[in-house]
C-alpha cells in the first residue's frame, strides 16, 4: 500500500502542469470504461504517449488520492486557466442538480475532482463513469472474452487463476454497482459510448490504442 501512496504521489507532480489550448469550447477529454483484465489501463497510458506531453491519464487511484486530499485538489485548481473554473459548479448542478447536495462527502469531492479534470483538458479518465459527465468527450469502452481476461491478469499479475477471477469478478461488481449509484446506468450498454473495442488474440492493445488515437485527433482535430 505504501509503494502504491508513493507511486500515486510521484505521478501527480507531472498531472498538475498548466494548460495552455486554442480551444475556446470543452477541451479534448477521452474516457475509457474497461473490464478488469482487458488491457484498459496499457492502452490509455499508450495513448497519452502517442497523443504527447499535453496528455495525461487520470486512473481510479490517482483521482481518489486527490479526491482525499485538499492541497492536491488546490494544486489541480490552480493548473486549470481561472477562467474556466466557474464552469465546473455549471458542469455539476447540469448533470446532477439538486441530487448533488445529498450525496456522500466523498462522492461530492469525487465528481468535483473529475470536473476539475474535465476543465484542464487534455485528459485521459479510467473510469469512474467519467462518461457520464462529459458528454463531449471520446467515450471509448474496453471488454475483452473472460477467458483471456483471466490470462492476462495471471500473467502481468503473476497470480493463480483462482486468485484472478475472483479479483475480476469482484472488480466486475464493485464497477457495476459504483456507476448504478452515482448515475443510475448501466456501464455494459454500448449506446454509452462512441467505440466499443473487445481487445484479445484478434485485437492486441496496440491495435485498440491506433483506433483510438486516430479517432482522437479526428475528434479534436489535434
Amino acid at each position: 500500500m505504501k509503494k502504491l501512496y508513493e507511486l500515486v504521489q510521484k505521478n501527480l507532480r507531472s498531472l498538475f502542469l498548466p494548460q495552455e489550448s486554442p480551444f475556446k469550447g470543452p477541451l479534448p477529454i477521452i474516457t475509457i470504461s474497461r473490464e478488469m483484465g482487458s488491457g484498459g489501463k496499457a492502452i490509455a497510458n499508450l495513448v497519452a504517449k502517442r497523443l504527447g506531453t499535453k496528455w495525461k491519464v487520470y486512473d481510479k487511484e490517482i483521482v481518489d488520492e486527490i479526491a482525499k486530499e485538499a492541497r492536491l485538489e488546490k494544486k489541480l485548481v490552480e493548473s486549470i486557466d481561472e477562467k474556466r473554473i466557474p464552469l465546473v459548479d455549471e458542469l455539476v448542478i447540469e448533470i446532477f442538480g439538486r441530487r448533488f447536495l445529498s450525496m456522500s462527502g466523498y462522492y461530492k469531492h469525487l465528481i468535483k475532482v473529475l470536473s476539475l479534470i474535465g476543465q484542464r483538458g487534455y485528459s485521459i479518465v479510467l473510469g469512474r463513469g467519467a462518461n457520464f459527465i462529459f458528454p463531449h468527450a471520446l467515450k471509448i469502452r474496453i471488454i475483452c472474452e473472460m477467458s483471456q481476461r483471466i490470462a492476462w491478469e495471471m500473467t502481468f499479475e503473476g497470480i493463480t487463476r483462482a486468485e484472478a477471477v475472483r479479483r475480476i469478478e469482484e472488480s466486475d461488481e464493485e464497477r457495476k454497482k459504483f456507476v448504478e449509484a452515482l448515475f443510475s446506468h448501466d456501464q455494459k450498454k454500448a449506446h454509452h459510448y462512441d467505440l466499443v473495442i473487445r481487445t484479445g488474440p484478434n485485437l492486441m492493445i496496440e491495435d485498440a490504442t491506433d483506433l483510438i488515437v486516430d479517432l482522437a485527433k479526428r475528434r479534436f482535430r489535434i
